[in-house]
Formats: C-alpha cells, structure tokens, sequence
C-alpha cells in the first residue's frame, strides 16, 4: 500500500493510491498514477496549491521504486472555501509522465 507521494521536495500523505500506463495514439507509453489526499484550511491549503501551480514535477513513490517526471492530468477537491483552518477537504490528483 502506497502511504507517500513526493513531488520535487513536497511530500504527501497519500489514500487510494492507483497506479497505470496509457498508450498515446503514436504507440508511446507513459506512466499514470491517482491518489488523494486531505488538506486542512488555511496555511496548509495555500502551501500545497502554490506548490501545485507548479504543474510539472519531478515524481517519486518510494515504496514502489517509482520515479518520473510527471504533471498534472486532473485535480478535483471536494471544497471551496479554505479560509477556516478548521475545515479540511479531500483532494484527487492525476500525474500523468512527460518527456
């Protein structure tokens, strides 16, 4: 079970971890992974979406050995409003391999 996500130096607690390949209309294959992970109001969520707005990381799964340069496929997050530091909300991630 994969508990750790690291893209460039930014580590995430990660559930639901799923792992693929695709296959582009030209025959190339590229590494997908999906997960989710929880993020709390306030200073957390502005940490972890200015990381996001990076788009494009260098990917690590250390339990599985997995390493490629990924970006962002899909994203969802189950709220909108991040102000309070109480709240929390569960976001969706889609990597997708480049290069």
């Amino acid at each position: 079970m994969v508990n750790e996500v690291i893209m460039d130096d930014f580590s995430l607690k990660v559930t639901g971890f799923e792992q693929g390949v695709i296959t582009s209309s030209s025959g190339k294959e590229a590494k997908t992974i999906r997960f989710d992970f929880e993020v709390r109001g306030g200073n957390e969520y502005h940490d972890v979406t200015v990381h996001l707005y990076k788009n494009t990381f260098d990917v690590l799964v250390p339990e599985l050995d997995l390493s490629f340069r990924g970006t962002i496929n899909n994203y969802s997050t189950s709220r909108t409003d991040f102000t309070n530091e109480n709240s929390s909300s569960l976001f969706s991630l889609e990597l997708i391999e480049i290069g």
